[in-house]
């Protein structure tokens, strides 16, 4: 899933860094300091919401998108008060990926 995502972003002109987990996910943000996160719920070691605070403490103007195969009510309020500025549910249409991209590179 993570190379889809890879080739899909490059293609439209993203440069990638993955992580394959949310403790890797941290070390890499101080690494890189991307323009934008992706930042999935469900990871081993330290999971999407975790991670997504963790990085905000150390970098409060961070742009984190959670991206989650469970969309319930309660689960995207409690990533938007964790300081995701966007969440998306698995599946979803690609331009709205590249949208939301967008939207966050304008801010």
């Amino acid at each position: 899933m993570l190379k889809a995502f890879r080739d899909i972003l490059e293609a439209h002109g993203c440069e990638v860094y993955e992580a394959e987990n949310g403790e890797e996910a941290l070390i890499k943000y101080a690494e890189v300091k991307p323009d934008i996160v992706l930042m999935d719920i469900l990871m081993p070691r330290l999971d999407g919401i975790s991670a997504t605070k963790r990085i905000l403490q150390d970098d409060p103007s961070a742009k984190i998108i959670v991206i989650s195969a469970v969309g319930k009510s309660g689960l995207e309020k409690e990533c938007l008060i964790a300081g995701a500025r966007q969440f998306i549910v698995k599946p979803f249409k690609i331009k709205e990926l590249i949208s939301s991209i967008n939207s966050l590179a304008k801010e």
